[in-house]
């Protein structure tokens, strides 16, 4: 298991691993403690999805994590944007394309929205987070904001009435000041 470096810098990763494959399936690691630099994953989360639908982008402003995202069945098209305030790279974005037999998973440093479209009919996506869910300090991006411009695979996903209702990069911006 090893990182492979994304466009930017100090920002998400993919998780390269074996997969060891034979006439029952297969098996892949997830997750070396040893590979990724990051105290603790205490908090583990799993969603279905289907087709089309959109979660996020969402950022945790106080208790903020890391987190750590394979597929278990299906295919997403998963974005993280960049919103650590000091960044040269705010609000730039990664885009990677994941399913549930690639040979990657794909860590997101703190400080990074997250979301993720389910391209296939249904999917499972498993979260592996450095802190526990706060959501008082739960923010959502906007995830059609032009000033960020995400080609996503869809221009009418479905979505969450918070997802629906999301801030402005702008708004992010004024936090940082």
């Amino acid at each position: 298991m090893y990182l492979v470096k994304t466009k930017i810098k100090n920002g998400p990763k993919l998780i390269k691993t074996l997969i060891y494959k034979d006439r029952r399936g297969f098996l892949k690691e997830t997750y070396k403690k040893k590979v990724i630099d990051v105290k603790n994953f205490p908090f583990d989360i799993m969603s279905f999805s289907k087709k089309n639908v959109l979660r996020g982008l969402h950022i945790q402003l106080n208790r903020t994590q890391a987190k750590i995202i394979t597929v278990t069945s299906g295919k997403i098209f998963d974005v993280a944007v960049d919103l650590r305030p000091k960044s040269k790279s705010f609000g730039k974005y990664v885009a990677v394309i994941i399913s549930y037999n690639d040979d990657f998973s794909f860590y997101i440093p703190k400080g990074f929205a997250h979301g993720f479209m389910c391209l296939s009919n249904t999917c499972t996506v498993n979260y592996k987070c450095s802190n526990y869910r706060d959501e008082k300090s739960e923010k959502t991006l906007s995830w059609n904001d032009k000033a960020i411009n995400i080609k996503w695979p869809s221009s009418k996903p479905i979505l969450s009435k918070k997802d629906k209702n999301g801030n402005s990069l702008e708004y992010f911006k004024n936090l940082k000041k």
